[in-house]
């Protein structure tokens, strides 16, 4: 097996490591019920459709002050 004549140094072995450390950002599609972005093949957090199917219905805000 191939080993290093020398060793490389900390900054060297650093450098080359931190090439590739930022995240990708993933690919987003257009919802077809609603038109906003969300990631493909998941259930859109805007509308709660996937496909033409709805399957979480969207949360409904209750007032304070309706409670009495």
């Amino acid at each position: 097996m191939a080993n290093p004549k020398k060793k490389h140094t900390p900054m060297r072995r650093d450098m080359r490591r931190a090439q590739n450390w930022r995240l990708e950002l993933g690919s987003l599609s257009r919802c077809p019920h609603c038109g906003g972005m969300r990631p493909p093949h998941r259930l859109c957090p805007a509308c709660g459709y996937y496909g033409a199917e709805l399957i979480l219905p969207p949360k409904v805000k209750k007032d304070k002050k309706e409670k009495s």
